[in-house]
């Protein structure tokens, strides 16, 4: 098994639609650390598990420097947005994504 990982950090604000009083629930920024981790038991034609570049294309130029309630369909939370990275991108496995310092979440397939 071939195993890579890209850590990316993007800029975006967010603000959640939660069922009790938060001031999360006002339009905020974050840097976020996203990191993706991908596998393949076989290397693909050019020899590798996936491009670094479409890692990339699929995070920050997607989310970087956005409003994620407008880019993505779903309430962005850290949880959300690491399964929809790692349904997004080619061989992933697992995702992480941390919003602020010591506030991580992540999501990993079956």
């Amino acid at each position: 098994m071939y195993y890579v990982s890209k850590r990316l950090e993007i800029s975006a604000a967010h603000r959640l639609e939660l069922d009790y009083p938060s001031k999360c629930t006002r339009l905020h920024g974050h840097n976020w650390i996203v990191t993706v981790h991908c596998r393949a038991a076989e290397l693909n034609a050019n020899g590798m598990v996936t491009d670094f570049t479409d890692i990339k294309k699929i995070v920050s130029e997607r989310l970087d420097h956005s409003c994620l309630n407008d880019t993505l369909d779903f309430n962005p939370t850290a949880e959300n947005i690491a399964r929809w990275i790692c349904d997004n991108v080619a061989n992933c496995y697992r995702v992480e994504v941390q919003e602020s310092e010591g506030n991580t979440a992540a999501y990993e397939k079956d």
